[in-house]
């Protein structure tokens, strides 16, 4: 198993799906640059959707009939892995760092 692999184990697969997708982009230096503006404007079609869904928005009818705040989520997850993939982050690590500091709020909360 060569090292990318190994230290990406649990997203290994969709690594391996994102080069193919992204073989042409991966080397350009905008790329990143790209990735952050993606993912932000992934967040803010499942806001829309969501609040259009639950309440907020409701008669937001195009909101509605546009993809669902669960698909718009997985577009999100897309973006996030894109960018820890060309920028060499190890996601485990980075969910196990949040989810111990998520963690360590409920057992110590500030006063």
């Amino acid at each position: 198993m060569d090292i990318k692999k190994k230290k990406h184990s649990s997203f290994g697969k969709y690594f391996a799906y994102l080069d193919q997708i992204d073989a042409d982009l991966k080397g350009s230096t905008e790329f990143g640059s790209f990735l952050i503006l993606s993912l932000v404007e992934e967040i803010g079609e499942m806001a829309r959707a969501y609040l259009a869904k639950h309440g907020r928005k409701g008669t937001n009818i195009a909101a509605q009939q546009d993809e669902t705040y669960k698909q718009e989520l997985g577009d999100i997850l897309v973006s996030v892995l894109r960018f820890a993939r060309i920028k060499n982050i190890n996601l485990h690590k980075r969910i196990m760092y949040s989810l111990n500091k998520i963690k360590k709020r409920k057992l110590e909360p500030k006063v």
